[in-house]
C-alpha cells in the first residue's frame, strides 16, 4: 500500500563526547585516555541513551493475542501469585488472571495489559534470582535474540551473559540487571518469522531479512499457516513484514511497525512457494483455497485483524478482504492491538 503512516524510524544511538573544562590540546596522553574511555563506553553500552529506539514501548496485549509476549506475561502472572497456564495464548483464563492481578494492584481492571500493568508485573531481577520472572526473561531472550537459554527459572551466569548481550544490542546500560528499561526494550523487540513445514519466505522487493514483526503478529500468522496446512493446499508464502527494529522499508509505505505482513494468493497446483506469484485474475488462481487462507488468518487472531487488502471482487463481496490499489497479486494483512499509538493499528 502507498499511504504513508507516521512512525519514528529506527535511530542509531550515538554519543558525542565533549571536552572537559580545562582541557588543553597539548596533553596528548589525556586525550588518548579520554578516547579509550569513550570507545570502551560505546562498546559496553555505558552512558548510552535509556533506549536506542525511541519507538520502544511495552506492547499492549489482550484477549485474542498469542506468542512470546503472552507467554512471558503468563510466567510473570504466576510469579506474582496469580497462576496462569503458560501456553502463549491469551484466552479467557489469562484474561481472568490479568483482571485479578489488576484488581490486586489497584489498576484499572480491563483485562488489557498495557504499560501500567507491564510495569507492575516486571520486577528488577539479577543473577541469583529464581522464579517465573526469570522464566519470562529467558523465554523472551530465546525467541527474540536466539539466546539458546534453558528456561529454568534460575538467573544463572548464562542468563546474565545473554542479558548483557541484549543490553549492548539495544544500546542501554550494560550491567546484567533486568530493570524497567531492559524489560521495556526486550518486550518491545520484534521477532523473526520461523519458516518451517507450513510457510516459505519470499522477498519480492529485495529486502533481505525483512521478516520481522511483533511477537503477537508473528505467532498469529504462524498459527494461521499451521491451520491452513491442514487443508492440503500447500505452504503459505510470506513476503515482507519489516526489519528487526521497524522503520522505513524499501518498496513499502507501511510495514514499519511490525504489524503488516504480505502473503501470496494460493495456486490451483499448490505450488505458490515454487512456481511464482500470481494475481487473482490468473487461470491458476485458487479462490476457494485463498478463501480458506483468509479465514484461517482471521480465526488465528480474533479481534486483532485491522484489515486484509486484496482485490478479488468475490472475496471483497463476502466481506473477507478490502480493495486497495496494487494488491492484485498479494494479500496485505494488517494486525492491530486494543491500544496503539497509531490509530491505523488500533483495533
Amino acid at each position: 500500500m502507498r499511504k504513508r503512516t507516521t512512525n519514528p524510524t529506527e535511530q542509531r544511538a550515538r554519543q558525542r563526547t565533549g571536552r572537559r573544562a580545562g582541557h588543553r590540546p597539548r596533553r596528548p596522553l589525556f586525550r588518548l585516555a579520554a578516547l579509550v574511555a569513550t570507545v570502551a563506553a560505546l562498546l559496553l553500552g555505558l552512558g548510552s541513551p535509556a533506549s536506542a529506539y525511541p519507538q520502544a514501548a511495552f506492547p499492549t496485549q489482550s484477549s485474542g493475542n498469542r506468542g512470546t509476549d503472552v507467554l512471558a506475561l503468563q510466567h510473570l502472572l504466576t510469579a506474582q501469585g496469580v497462576p496462569a497456564t503458560a501456553d502463549g495464548i491469551f484466552g479467557p483464563a489469562t484474561t481472568t488472571a490479568v483482571r485479578e492481578f489488576q484488581g490486586d494492584k489497584g489498576l484499572g481492571v480491563d483485562g488489557i495489559v498495557g504499560p501500567q500493568t507491564w510495569g507492575a508485573l516486571t520486577p528488577t531481577i539479577r543473577q541469583g534470582d529464581t522464579g517465573g520472572a526469570v522464566r519470562a526473561l529467558q523465554t523472551a531472550l530465546n525467541a527474540k535474540r536466539g539466546a539458546g537459554l534453558t528456561v529454568s527459572g534460575t538467573f544463572d551466569a548464562a542468563t546474565t551473559a545473554a542479558v548483557r548481550t541484549f543490553q549492548g544490542h539495544a544500546s542501554i546500560g550494560v550491567d546484567g540487571i533486568v530493570g524497567p528499561t531492559t524489560w521495556k526494550n526486550l518486550l518491545w523487540h520484534y521477532e523473526n518469522t520461523s519458516f518451517g513445514s507450513a510457510m516459505c519466505g519470499q522477498s519480492p522487493d529485495g529486502n533481505a531479512n525483512a521478516h520481522w514483526g511483533t511477537s503477537a503478529a508473528v505467532a498469529q500468522l504462524e498459527a494461521a499457516a499451521a491451520s491452513f496446512a491442514g487443508t492440503g493446499n500447500g505452504k503459505l508464502p510470506v513476503g515482507d513484514s519489516g526489519f528487526e527494529h521497524g522503520g522505513d522499508i524499501p518498496g513499502h509505505a507501511s510495514h514499519e511497525l511490525g504489524l503488516d505482513f504480505d502473503v501470496w494468493p494460493i495456486r490451483t497446483d499448490s505450488a505458490q512457494c515454487t512456481a511464482g506469484r500470481i494475481t487473482w485474475q490468473s487461470g491458476t488462481y485458487d479462490r476457494a483455497a485463498t478463501r480458506e487462507l483468509v479465514k484461517a488468518i482471521r480465526a488465528s487472531a480474533p479481534g486483532h485483524i485491522k484489515l486484509i487488502f486484496f482485490n478479488d471482487p468475490q472475496l471483497i463481496s463476502e466481506g473477507l478482504v478490502t480493495q486497495y490499489a496494487n494488491h492484485d497479486n498479494h494479500l496485505h494483512v494488517r494486525y492491530c492491538e486494543k491500544v496503539h499509538a497509531n490509530s491505523l493499528y488500533d483495533c
